[in-house]
């Protein structure tokens, strides 16, 4: 069944609903005009539209994940299933071919063998899409009903609809605590999986990375793992290079565009520099594959260096830092532009030029959400992918020259979990393990930036 059949179906029966709650409600406010109800109209027509529409959608969800389940149990219990092999890859195959044949998502199947089974899919697909209808519409009306008799003058359906409200704010309140669990519970689970092949000790102070997804599972890793080339080039691409080219330029942009600017010409550049926060990492990326590491390349070796490489972390760290000037300059924008006006003309009458007002009395009022946006911007940096994967390489270096090659976590990231090893293998868990250090990592600049920020503002206000 369609989702998006069933979603009408659900907001349709709902509006309806809600009519007719309305409907009902207005004609006992006509009727009496000493006794009037206690809620208005509109809240009984919405106390009958979350009765017909919430578990008409509760029931969508859940259909729509059984239904699948469903066909296929009817298509190998039927006779054209015969052909099919007792299990394996090749009868999932042939089940998918079929089944995408009959929703219509391919033309023809590959194989002869699925298509006796098309016509067993097409008829189990119909037959469980109009159930799924006729069980919609029979809960849709009992729910209806019974929402619909309880309207009277004294019922108090404002109360209730405002608790089925609140009831989905908290459900959506803690959808980012659950799943933020969630997230934490696979990662320590399977970092747990990791350290069963590889000693902690070795991984996070290891300086050597050379994963081999091929070998044995069981063989001796000895420093395979060691993850202080990886956790280096991310300090030092994400939160040096980068934050050399994003916080004085982020700052310095932010400082010109409150203080210094015309509003007219502020209002053009201001969003100009935001659209750089929009433009996708993959355009970053090959701006300094293409155009800033050939760049550098070139300028090192005019400066009498041979070696210099077409792949560096300069060049990332550049680019990278360019991208996450937005981060720093609106935040700080946002954080200068709210100091009250008080300090800044009492600075002025008391004879500071504009430059000291800004150095002494904007700046530090402003520190806390300027602060928060060099935090937001580093926690952006740390974890961006694509640019080094184009421009820095994917390998593991541990070394202080800018020019050389060098790779980060992210990186190593995605290498380990998009190969074709398999997730008992410790190069695939390593990946869970370098997140979790990563998770660990954006905590605790996080609780910085919350230290940081309590502290200036309980001095400022």
């Amino acid at each position: 069944m369609s989702p998006a059949l069933l979603l009408f179906v659900a907001l349709g029966l709902g509006l309806v609903g809600w009519l007719a709650g309305r409907a009902k409600a207005s004609a006992f406010q006509s009727v009496s005009a000493t006794h009037r109800p206690v809620a208005r109209p509109n809240y009984h027509g919405w106390y009958v539209a979350l009765w017909v529409g919430v578990p008409l959608l509760a029931f969508a969800a859940l259909w729509i994940t059984l239904m699948p389940m469903l066909v296929t149990q009817s298509v190998l219990a039927s006779d054209a299933a015969a052909v099919l092999p007792e299990f394996g890859f090749v009868r999932d195959t042939l089940m998918a071919e079929a089944r995408a044949v009959a929703t219509g998502a391919q033309a023809a199947v590959f194989d002869s063998r699925a298509q006796a089974l098309v016509e067993p899919f097409r008829s189990a697909i119909q037959r469980y899409t109009i159930i799924g209808l006729v069980l919609s519409l029979c809960i849709a009306v009992i729910t209806a009903l019974w929402s619909y008799t309880r309207i009277n003058p004294n019922f108090t359906a404002r109360t209730r609809v405002e608790r089925a409200v609140m009831a989905v704010l908290l459900i959506a309140s803690l959808v980012a605590i659950l799943t933020t669990f969630g997230i934490l519970a696979s990662l320590v689970f399977e970092t747990i999986r990791f350290f069963g092949f590889v000693s902690p000790i070795d991984f996070l102070f290891g300086t050597s990375w050379n994963p081999d997804p091929m070998s044995s599972p069981d063989a001796d890793q000895g420093d395979r793992y060691g993850a202080i080339p990886l956790f280096w080039g991310t300090i030092f691409i994400g939160a040096i290079i980068a934050m050399i080219v994003a916080i004085p330029l982020g700052l310095m942009s932010a400082i010109y565009l409150t203080q210094y600017a015309d509003p007219r010409l502020r209002a053009w550049l201001k969003p100009a520099l935001e659209v750089l926060a929009g433009v996708p990492t993959v355009v970053y990326g090959y701006f300094a594959a293409l155009t800033v590491a050939p760049f550098i390349r070139d300028l090192a070796q005019s400066a009498g260096i041979e070696n210099a490489s077409s792949e560096s972390a300069l060049a990332a760290g550049l680019v990278m830092g360019v991208m996450i000037i937005p981060f720093v300059s609106s935040m700080a924008d946002d954080s200068i532009a709210a100091v009250p006006s008080a300090m800044r003309d009492g600075s002025l009458a008391m004879g500071a030029t504009q430059s000291e007002t800004i150095k002494k009395v904007l700046i530090p009022a402003a520190l806390p959400g300027i602060v928060a946006g060099i935090m937001l911007a580093i926690s952006r940096a740390i974890g961006e992918t694509m640019i080094v994967v184009m421009a820095a390489s994917t390998a593991a270096n541990l070394s202080g020259n800018p020019l050389e090659a060098m790779t980060t976590v992210t990186v190593q990231i995605v290498a380990m979990l998009t190969g074709e090893g398999s997730f008992d293998h410790p190069a695939t868990l390593s990946a869970f393990a370098l997140g979790f250090v990563l998770f660990l990592v954006t905590l605790g600049l996080n609780f910085i930036a919350l230290r940081v920020v309590k502290r200036f503002r309980e001095a400022y206000e």
